[in-house]
């Protein structure tokens, strides 16, 4: 809801400041004219009294009913209707408060004009000051609904990219621990085992939207030992960080599809050993960077094919993070397929501050 202008007492002690001011020039001005102290006082306050009703009114009136289109038509209507009837009750008023006194009464009459641009100016201006206020409440607040809207679309595609792993990597476990099962069954219920604790280390990283990178690496750490069960002796691994990077901040679960898709162009094509090279280090720009390397066969490649997350997934959720493009990088030469992940620090530092 808009908040009102007139919402709480600094409004009416500045109001109510004002309008003693000019009450007190208007008494000043009047008193200069010839008119004596209590007949300038009393014009002073009966007349501004009118005045700040008028504009009291205007406020009150906003509150309910904004301008649209019409705004400036209904600004000039208001400020000259209620001109009007504020000097008409003016001169009504002070003419029969002084009846008798002919030097006042004469004084009022030549400044009848002098009066209404004033009573026009006044409210013409609260108006305008009104009509700008809650027009800047009403922008404000549609831009955090719209603001919200957009986070909660974010968030349920972030969401969204993040459980497009579970399927396609439960699916190739099962089908594994199927196929050791009657020939290995101490392994099958060993990846059974693995298998529940990685799921289970999932299930509780959905509450959080990063991590350290060493609780990265743990909870990757239970998805390669899973893999090794698959693949054996053929899959090896390596990881090297760099000091001071593991309390550095990474998105939840970014590394695991990453390494899938090394491991998937690294060994579905071939039946030796394989090397999954993993490095974390801090560039100079406070950015963590995080390479994943596997042996790359170009002739072979292109016919490696999959529905798993996907490098294109990872850099939409990297760009729905961090509003940039360009924080996956690829390379490739004749042996080997390079990922690099860029990691922007200072987005955690100016979130916590």
């Amino acid at each position: 809801m808009v908040k009102p202008i007139n919402n709480g007492k600094k409004f009416y002690a500045t109001f109510t400041s004002w309008w003693l001011i000019w009450a007190c020039i208007q008494t000043w001005l009047l008193n200069g004219y010839g008119i004596n102290p209590q007949a300038a006082l009393t014009d002073s306050i009966v007349s501004n009294a009118l005045l700040a009703s008028a504009c009291l009114l205007v406020i009150n009136n906003m509150k309910y009913y904004l301008p649209r289109q019409e705004r400036y038509w209904y600004i000039l209507i208001i400020s000259v209707v209620l001109s009007s009837l504020y000097l008409l009750l003016t001169r009504t008023l002070l003419s029969w408060l002084f009846k008798t006194d002919n030097t006042y009464i004469y004084l009022l009459s030549n400044s009848l004009t002098i009066r209404y641009i004033t009573g026009l100016l006044m409210i013409g201006c609260m108006s305008m000051i009104c009509l700008l206020w809650y027009t800047l409440q009403e922008q404000r607040e549609n831009d955090q609904r719209k603001e919200a809207a957009e986070q909660m679309a974010k968030d349920a595609e972030l969401l969204k990219l993040r459980q497009q792993l579970q399927p396609h990597f439960l699916f190739n476990s099962l089908n594994s621990i199927s196929a050791l099962a009657g020939s290995q069954p101490e392994k099958a219920r060993h990846m059974i085992q693995q298998l529940s604790d990685f799921l289970r280390g999932t299930l509780k990283k959905e509450e959080h939207q990063h991590v350290s990178l060493e609780e990265e690496i743990h909870h990757l750490q239970l998805y390669l030992d899973i893999e090794k069960v698959r693949f054996g002796h053929r899959l090896q691994t390596t990881m090297t960080l760099q000091e001071g990077t593991g309390q550095l901040r990474i998105p939840v679960l970014l590394l695991q599809p990453v390494v899938e898709n090394a491991i998937k162009f690294g060994l579905y094509d071939t039946t030796g050993e394989v090397l999954i090279s993993i490095k974390a280090s801090l560039l100079e720009n406070n950015i963590l960077c995080v390479e994943v390397q596997n042996p790359y066969d170009h002739e072979t490649a292109g016919m490696t094919r999959g529905t798993g997350f996907g490098l294109a997934s990872i850099r939409r959720r990297l760009y729905l993070l961090f509003a940039r493009n360009d924080l996956l990088q690829t390379a490739s030469d004749n042996s080997f397929f390079t990922t690099k992940l860029l990691i922007p620090q200072y987005h955690y530092e100016s979130n916590h501050h």
